[in-house]
């Protein structure tokens, strides 16, 4: 098989779907690896590394979507790649189809397979593809938050820690999963008050078990969000529902609830956000301020630390992408009920349940 690594496209995305060690399983099972000319770059990885480990450095992106019969890629195709995808072709990387019609609409269009990093499960019915990702967006997010609340970064002027005699930061965590409780331990661990909100009591339990003593974890409900967010100087949304659109927590009128210069970071972005008033931004321009309250809403926040990122999925992803190769989409996916259920989109059909119901549209069997 011929198994293609473009170089990403997304702003500010420094991450590349394979390393090195990558090129050479695949080429030690018998397949070529096409590596597009500078994809390692932002993830301090040169060409000469792939050439050595046997890929071929191709300069341009369409002649490795012309040729590759598996696409690995780190983030969703963007529009000007959408004309590059081929009928029958795999494409391998996050989709989150549920926050893009437009994206969804096109790869049914291709005729590609599209098989989802942020769907895959494994037999502990965890996402072991999107936990990597969400370690790091979780701990950025006390990282961005702790920036942004500065006053030249238009926030409140508040250090996270405070000081003897100054009370530390108010941290609100909206979900008790992978993004928020790596955000209450780095909040946390930092000297924040931390508040960890969630609707599973048996998640509550662990997460209360092994937080340090300034994080609190509370049921979550309406009453008790507005009650928290209107203390608090950072509410990052840490919400999942995999593969569909994340419910929407915060709503516009909430805003005026919240403290003036408060901030958000809403992880959740990728799949829609849980805030009502989030709308994707990027590294460049990051922030942007409704009712005196911050937003951040970067779609791809792991991609600002494509050192750490890169290494961190590549770890999970090249077993899969291994299968991909080694046997194809329909047996691996035989063989894996897992992968299986990574397969979001096969031959203009959705096969994924959760994002059929998110547009209202039929979901087919796998085969």
């Amino acid at each position: 098989m011929i198994v293609g690594v473009p170089r990403e496209v997304k702003s500010d995305e420094y991450r590349v779907a394979m390393i090195p060690v990558g090129v050479e399983e695949l080429r030690r099972a018998g397949h070529r690896v096409l590596v597009q000319a500078g994809a390692g770059l932002g993830s301090g990885i040169p060409d000469d590394r792939y050439a050595a480990s046997g890929a071929e450095i191709i300069p341009d992106a369409s002649l490795i979507w012309g040729k590759a019969d598996l696409i690995v890629k780190v983030k969703e195709p963007l529009a000007e790649e959408w004309p590059l995808m081929r009928v029958g072709q795999t494409v391998f990387t996050y989709f989150h189809f549920a926050a893009d019609e437009r994206l969804m609409r096109a790869v049914m269009s291709s005729g590609i397979t599209a098989v989802a990093y942020e769907t895959i499960k494994d037999a502990k019915g965890s996402l072991p593809l999107l936990t990597p990702m969400s370690e790091v967006a979780g701990r950025m997010s006390i990282q961005e938050g702790a920036k942004y609340l500065e006053r030249p970064q238009q926030g409140r002027g508040i250090l996270l820690a405070g000081v003897p005699g100054v009370a530390p930061a108010n941290v609100v965590v909206l979900g008790g999963g992978i993004v928020g409780a790596n955000a209450a331990k780095v909040a946390a661990g930092l000297g924040a008050t931390v508040l960890l909100l969630d609707i599973n009591l048996d998640r509550l339990r662990y997460l209360d078990d092994v937080m340090p003593p300034n994080v609190t974890t509370l049921f979550s409900d309406r009453h008790t969000i507005l009650e928290c967010i209107s203390r608090a100087d950072l509410v990052i949304g840490a919400v999942l529902i995999p593969g569909a659109r994340t419910p929407m927590l915060i709503r516009r009128e909430d805003l005026a609830k919240m403290l003036p210069r408060a901030v958000i970071i809403d992880v959740a972005i990728d799949q829609g956000g849980c805030i009502e008033t989030s709308r994707p931004t990027t590294h460049a321009n990051p922030t942007y301020i409704v009712d005196d309250v911050v937003h951040y809403c970067v779609t791809n926040m792991p991609g600002a630390v494509g050192r750490t990122s890169t290494y961190a999925l590549t770890n999970v992803t090249l077993p899969y992408a291994m299968q991909l190769a080694n046997k194809g989409v329909d047996k691996a996916c035989k063989d894996n009920p897992g992968l299986a259920q990574g397969v979001n989109i096969r031959r203009g059909k959705i096969t994924n349940a959760a994002v059929a119901e998110t547009y209202g549209l039929e979901c087919h069997g796998l085969n």
